[in-house]
Parts: C-alpha cells; structure tokens; sequence
C-alpha cells in the first residue's frame, strides 16, 4: 500500500470559466492557470504521482509546455492513471476536499465524483468530495482563490 498526498491552489479571475471535478460551475470568476486550472483534480493528480513515487504535476506537465495550454485537467489525470498502471499500481481509494467560500458545490459533487472515477477507472464510491470554507480567512476565505487538498492510496 502506498499513500500520497496532494494539494493546490489558484486565485480566482473574471473571465475564466469555474471547472472543478471536470464540472464546469456557473460563477462570475474562475480559476486561473495554463490548464483549465480545476484545482480539485490538479491534487488528485498530485496525490497520485506522490503515491506512485512519480514525483509531481510540475514534473510531468509543465506550465511552460504549449501542449498543456487550456487542457481539461480530467485528460491530465487519465494520463496520470496509465502512469500509475505501467507501474502495476491501483487506485484503491481517494478522498478530496475543495476549500472556496463560494459557490455552493452540494450539487455538484456527485458529478466530480463520477468523472474522476471514470479517469482513473475505478467505482465511483471510491472517490469522496468534500467542500469546506475558510470561515472568511486569508485568500481563500476572502473569495481571492480556491485551493483543494488529496489524499490517494494505491496498492
């Protein structure tokens, strides 16, 4: 069994579209970054890799490759799945939280849900999304930014 750990962060911009979970969010601000910048998969991807030992999201894609420009953060992690698979390793669970004041995301979870499970080809219980606010603290609690954290194990 092997455990890892992922986190990331993204300040909000005008804009951009909300993708989060590969779900596109109606919000007046997105995400910004050289993806679709969905934070929420960007630290499953994390997770995954750290668990693996196949170091980080830096490493395998970078923000300085034109490939990478505006890609679904989902197509990423599926890449990030026959990495894991070349190594013999399976998904056996993965647990995320999403830290935003807004917007509400109850109704949204269900799909996050399902289209991560569907990335890395595992049932969809395997996959928990909680969503959390900051209580009005720091970038995150004043609506500047989202951040989300993961942790992954693999056998």
């Amino acid at each position: 069994m092997r455990i890892g750990m992922g986190y990331d962060i993204h300040r909000l911009v005008a804009g951009r579209k909300l993708v989060l979970g590969g779900v596109v969010i109606p919000f007046e601000k997105g995400l910004w970054g050289h993806s679709d910048a969905d934070v929420l998969v960007h630290a499953v991807i994390d997770a995954l890799l750290g668990a693996a030992g196949l170091g980080d999201i830096g490493q395998r894609f970078p923000d300085t490759d034109p490939e990478f420009k505006d890609i679904s953060s989902l197509k990423l992690l599926s890449k990030t799945y026959e990495m894991i698979s070349s190594k013999g390793l399976t998904v056996q669970n993965i647990d995320i939280t999403i830290f935003a004041e807004a917007p509400k995301l109850l109704r949204y979870k269900t799909k996050m849900q399902k289209n991560i499970a569907q990335a890395i080809e595992i049932e969809q219980d395997r996959v928990n999304v909680k969503a959390k606010t900051f209580e009005g603290l720091g970038m995150v609690g004043k609506g500047e930014g989202m951040a989300a954290q993961c942790v992954a194990l693999l056998k």
